[in-house]
């Protein structure tokens, strides 16, 4: 074999190494999107005002005018105190979002490393449930992923999240970050309640 030839061979599979290079980097960066998308945060709307779960303070939602009480050791239900501190790596429930007499969301709490107050301690979860004596104006100021939740019945959560796994009275996805469960009335197909958590690295013994 010539000089020319052993040239033009060695282009040759130069070229099909770099398109096949190529092509395995565009199919990993789809699979890398598709993981990408299946953890996007889907926030909470309150009044107009985000809460996004695992980001958003307590001090964040008590500037936004939001009746955020606790659980004492006694079981009575208090206003929270923001300077209340709090221990590092720890997860604390029995919080609450008053809504109505009849309605609240109830929360969690996570902190990390570092202990800080309570004002500081960040959302890691978020639950509704709703009823039929729920006031329909109050859940029309109440949104999930930027749709109210008198509209985000299951025909449209199978269409808007397709990718999420269910039945016809609940509609799941269990992320590495976030969790997500859509609750709905077996007869009407409308929106029972919702949980939004982030999954958190806490001390579960603390």
């Amino acid at each position: 074999m010539n000089t020319k030839r052993k040239s033009t061979l060695f282009c040759l599979i130069l070229a099909a190494l770099i398109l096949l290079l190529s092509a395995c980097t565009q199919d990993g960066g789809e699979s890398n999107q598709k993981e990408d998308k299946g953890e996007v945060l889907l926030p909470i709307s309150v009044n107009g005002k985000e809460i996004r779960v695992g980001e958003t303070t307590v001090q964040t939602l008590l500037d936004e005018g939001l009746d955020v009480s606790w659980v004492d050791e006694d079981f009575n239900r208090i206003t929270v105190d923001p300077d209340t501190q709090m221990d590092a790596n720890s997860y604390y429930t029995g919080g609450s979002i008053k809504m109505t007499d009849n309605m609240s969301f109830s929360i969690s709490l996570a902190t990390d490393g570092e202990a800080v107050s309570l004002g500081q301690a960040v959302i890691a979860r978020m639950e509704l449930h709703m009823a039929a004596e729920n006031d329909k104006s109050v859940l029309e100021t109440i949104a999930f992923d930027g749709v109210p939740v008198t509209e985000l019945n299951r025909e449209k959560a199978g269409e808007k999240y397709p990718d999420w796994t269910g039945n016809e009275v609940m509609w799941l996805h269990y992320g590495l970050e976030y969790k997500y469960d859509l609750i709905f009335d077996m007869s009407t197909g409308d929106l029972n309640g919702f949980t939004v958590e982030r999954v958190c690295d806490v001390d579960w013994n603390s």
